[in-house]
């Protein structure tokens, strides 16, 4: 049960907006930490198989494997179809410099 607001010490809707908008913002940088990680992550990822393909002529079986074990491995993560695998690679080829993405990443 939530107590009255009624007979509390003068000052406290203000302290209780500051801290609400502290929450928030905190929350929205953690969002946004998380969400340039992922997008390191998907490039790093395409980087090391583009890097595969190029070097030792990875295919789009040796991709559907990797989705699947990887699938397999992180069920309760989205986003390892083949399909974005591929874009994973088409990202990092056309981003090859990672520190650009971080940077980008990080804005």
């Amino acid at each position: 049960m939530t107590p009255a607001r009624a007979g509390l010490p003068d000052g406290y809707l203000d302290v209780l907006g500051k801290i609400k908008r502290r929450i928030q913002s905190a929350r929205l940088r953690t969002v946004v930490a998380a969400n340039a990680a992922m997008v390191m992550l998907y490039r790093d990822v395409g980087g090391l198989i583009l890097e595969r393909q190029e070097r030792e002529g990875w295919g789009a079986r040796v991709i559907d494997r990797l989705s699947a074990d990887l699938c397999a491995a992180y069920p309760d993560m989205g986003g390892l179809s083949p399909r974005n695998l591929k874009y994973m690679r088409a990202f990092a080829a056309a981003w090859p410099d990672p520190a650009m993405v971080q940077q980008l990443a990080a804005q």
